[in-house]
């Protein structure tokens, strides 16, 4: 069945395609930060990448799903990266300030490393909050409401 998707849909996809860019560019920083400090963990580092490569994929796997209509898919993408997924990309500024740290000390230490990942986690929160909401406007409702019955 060949239906049209919705630019809201197209919208939505490019959004969560951004978000998992963020995080690939993310995780790139925190590996050459570890590398470069001299860390002993390499073995550990490659792991995580190579766990964290595998959940991107299937997270674009999830992200093409959705644009192609599927219910199931974008409910896996409201739940586990507009749900857990923003709370984790909260949760680390949240208990920095909760320590008694402010943005003033934020501001005055920043090196190129944190500038780039504080603006690419800004990025990364914009893009899954704007996909969010084009996945679910009217339009898109639609869309996939029409693949419920097919």
């Amino acid at each position: 069945m060949n239906k049209r998707i919705p630019s809201d849909i197209k919208k939505s996809y490019l959004l969560w395609l951004v978000a998992v860019g963020a995080g690939v560019f993310e995780m790139a920083i925190a590996v050459t930060q570890m590398l470069s400090s001299g860390s002993e963990a390499g073995m550990g580092i490659m792991i995580q990448v190579g766990i964290r490569s595998l959940i991107f994929a299937a997270l674009i796997y999830v992200i093409v799903k959705m644009q192609r209509g599927k219910q199931w898919a974008r409910i896996v993408l409201t739940i586990l990266l507009g749900g857990i997924g923003t709370v984790s990309l909260l949760m680390d500024p949240i208990q920095w300030l909760m320590e008694g740290n402010s943005l003033d000390t934020a501001l005055t230490g920043m090196t190129v490393s944190s500038t780039l990942f504080g603006i690419s986690r800004i990025v990364h929160l914009a893009s899954v909050i704007a996909a969010l909401i084009f996945m679910y406007r009217p339009s898109a409702n639609k869309y996939f409401s029409s693949f419920a019955g097919a």
